[in-house]
């Protein structure tokens, strides 16, 4: 099995899509990848020899920022905006879309499931 910034890739898989199984390599970058690596993209990667995985492995760590260097750099630019009191740093605070998209209907996914509001209660007499 093979293993590159601490992600088993997927034995069965085209080696160009098990690659994007690593968190910041997506279908072109793996793509890319490969091509500087010198590896054919449509092999298996249980078919990869160790070396072919190891000039992978390097051609990774020389030039992409991956896994958790890339979601420690996006959290801190998260942060900055929070800190600096921008109006896309209070939507990050808020868990409110940031991007200017629509939250009368919609946004489900950044606000959560559905909170019921009571109804007023109607004193009667």
């Amino acid at each position: 099995m093979a293993r590159i910034e601490g992600v088993d890739l997927p034995r069965n898989k085209r080696i160009d899509i098990a690659l994007s199984y690593i968190y910041g390599v997506g279908r072109k970058n793996a793509k890319d990848i490969l091509a500087k690596a010198q590896v054919e993209a449509g092999i298996r990667t249980q078919d990869l020899s160790e070396v072919e995985i190891a000039r992978i492995r390097e051609v990774i760590q020389r030039e992409y920022r991956v896994e958790g260097e890339l979601r420690k750099e996006i959290a801190m630019n998260i942060k900055r905006l929070v800190d600096l009191g921008t109006y896309r740093g209070a939507r990050h605070k808020k868990g409110l879309p940031v991007r200017g998209q629509r939250t009368h209907t919609n946004a489900r996914t950044r606000k959560g499931p559905r909170r019921t509001v009571a109804g007023k209660k109607i004193a009667t007499k």
